[in-house]
């Protein structure tokens, strides 16, 4: 059973910094491409960041490039996403994504509020 558990959400003030993880089990961690989405509400759901099943590439949404940082480790099958600067904008619940190309899994989200 392929289970995805994200934590690290909070509460932060505007410019303060939060370090989500997404830790994962039941699969191949390294053959998938992981994804950091974040749903704010009365918004559609955004992706925020990707990185590759290596860390060869990383990609960012323009609204975040500069102050989120996407990381893996495949010996801890774990996500991150380093957040700096963080803006009442931010404000979401984040999800990581595992993909493969072939299956497709989600995880529960954590609350992210900036907020002063």
């Amino acid at each position: 059973q392929v289970q995805l558990v994200e934590s690290g959400g909070g509460l932060v003030q505007p410019g303060g910094s939060l370090r989500l993880s997404c830790a994962a089990s039941g699969l191949t961690f390294s053959w998938y491409v992981m994804r950091w989405y974040r749903q704010a509400p009365g918004k559609e759901r955004e992706l925020v960041a990707s990185i590759t099943g290596t860390s060869v590439r990383s990609t960012y949404a323009d609204s975040v490039k500069g102050r989120f940082t996407i990381s893996r480790d495949n010996s801890k099958d774990t996500v991150y996403l380093q957040m700096n600067g963080l803006k009442p904008e931010d404000t979401a619940v984040y999800r990581c994504n595992a993909n493969s190309g072939r299956t497709d899994y989600w995880g529960q989200g954590t609350q992210v509020t900036v907020s002063s």
